[in-house]
């Protein structure tokens, strides 16, 4: 049982990205002018206390990498704090290029994708997904939450799913790294297997092998039952991995294409993937799982599993990318959907994608999202918008400050370190600092 708490990618509440907590601790910025001294690249001189907490955990070795990076408006390249290597027996230093699974971090790209559709028509927020998918029409759900899939335990959906309920973790799916009853296996047997870890065998954590298109997996999720009836609880699920089918579906072309098509290459992402080419490898980091408060390899960059075809394109933790690719993601939404002269989205689909997407009656007491809103794909807390990676990720656009904000390092399960509340804490010193240096 310690090995499965040690190593289980499993996201809980802390260890998911806590916008309201980060976007309060950059509050500040609002009031900091910003001189010459931000103007270079490596900006560690101004920013000592996540200088010092990135050299902390790279000279304990606790990690591999602590890359931070801080973006302001439409400036091209953000600046970084921290650094590191490739993996803790590697001498290449990472820098903005370097590749980083980002898990989770995909869930805002997919939601954007979504609302590009929208905007042009093909979808509708409150649109049934069962006029896409007509398997989703007649949906069962659990009346025990996470208890039995027998039928004694099995009532219909009150009401159908919507596109709007697939952005939000409204629509009543499960996930295998949440749930804990009967339907995990179930999932697993079926092959609904929705991110991918490693290729070593981690006792205690039976992952079955995931089926080979994203058709698949949708065919394949629509004969599980829910775990809750659609629209009424927020629950962290396979929603936006759903939505990636939806979206090739309306679209008529892959999911995939689609992404590369109307935002990696318009947005010049051209780091990003869900497999990564062999000629990549020497940019990819090595991803640890922490045992007993030391990290061991679970996945090398040069035997990674994600040098492998993924089975499909997972749209809800699936990508692979780098600070500059993603930073440039996070350009495009600080535009309101324009990075430097190039028009991505329309602006009304960017307000609305960062905006409260929550259905209206949606119970949110004792959840994550508990006095908070969620739009497409990410938590939305007081002009900032963003969420975080299983692996050690996190990113958020602050709207109020102008700001683009990302950590990267390369570690599961996220909350084995503190690095997170560690991270804001430093920079909220950091800030305060500067702001008092202004007065003085």
């Amino acid at each position: 049982m310690e090995n499965r708490k040690a190593i289980d990618p499993a996201l809980s509440r802390r260890a998911l990205f806590r916008t309201a907590a980060y976007g309060a601790g950059i509050s500040v910025l609002g009031s900091l002018p910003f001189g010459g001294e931000l103007l270079a690249h490596n900006v560690e001189e101004s920013w000592p206390n996540m200088a010092a907490l990135a050299d902390k955990y790279l000279s304990e070795r606790k990690v591999a990498n602590f890359y931070a990076t801080f973006g302001w408006g439409q400036e091209d390249h953000a600046h970084h704090v921290g650094g590191g290597t490739l993996a803790l027996n590697s001498d290449v230093e990472v820098d903005e290029n370097t590749l980083y699974r980002v898990y989770s971090m995909t869930k805002p790209v997919t939601g954007m994708a979504a609302m590009i559709l929208i905007d042009e028509g093909v979808l509708s927020l409150d649109q049934p997904i069962h006029e896409i998918l007509p398997a989703y029409k007649d949906m069962m759900v659990q009346v025990e939450y996470d208890g039995a899939i027998t039928e004694d335990n099995l009532e219909p959906a009150k009401t159908h799913i919507t596109v709007r309920h697939l952005l939000t973790h409204t629509a009543g799916i499960g996930y295998g790294i949440i749930q804990k009853g009967p339907i995990v296996e179930a999932y697993n047997n079926a092959g609904l297997v929705a991110g991918r870890v490693t290729r070593l065998p981690i006792p205690g954590i039976a992952r079955g092998e995931a089926v080979s298109s994203l058709e698949a997996f949708a065919d394949g999720l629509a004969k599980m039952p829910l775990v809750l009836q659609p629209g009424t609880k927020f629950s962290y699920s396979m929603s936006l991995d759903l939505l990636g089918r939806v979206i090739e579906v309306a679209s008529g072309q892959p999911f995939d294409q689609f992404l590369k098509e109307r935002i990696f290459d318009p947005c010049g992402m051209s780091s990003t993937y869900f497999t990564v080419p062999s000629a990549d490898v020497n940019r990819l980091t090595d991803n640890y799982g922490i045992l007993n408060g030391s990290p061991f390899p679970i996945d090398p960059a040069g035997s990674s599993i994600y040098l492998d075809e993924a089975p499909f394109p997972a749209g809800g933790a699936g990508l692979v990318s780098s600070p500059k690719d993603y930073d440039r993601f996070l350009r495009m939404l600080l535009g309101y959907g324009k990075l430097g002269e190039t028009r991505v989205m329309s602006e009304p689909a960017v307000r609305l994608g960062v905006s409260n997407l929550f259905p209206k009656d949606v119970d949110l007491a004792g959840t994550w999202m508990e006095g908070q809103g969620h739009g497409a794909g990410g938590r939305v807390v007081n002009g900032t918008f963003g969420w975080g990676g299983a692996a050690g990720t996190l990113a958020a656009v602050d709207y109020k400050l102008g700001l683009r904000a990302a950590l990267y390092t390369q570690y599961m399960p996220s909350d084995a370190y503190p690095i997170r509340d560690e991270y804001m804490a430093a920079l909220e010193a950091d800030l305060m600092a500067m702001r008092t240096q202004k007065a003085a």
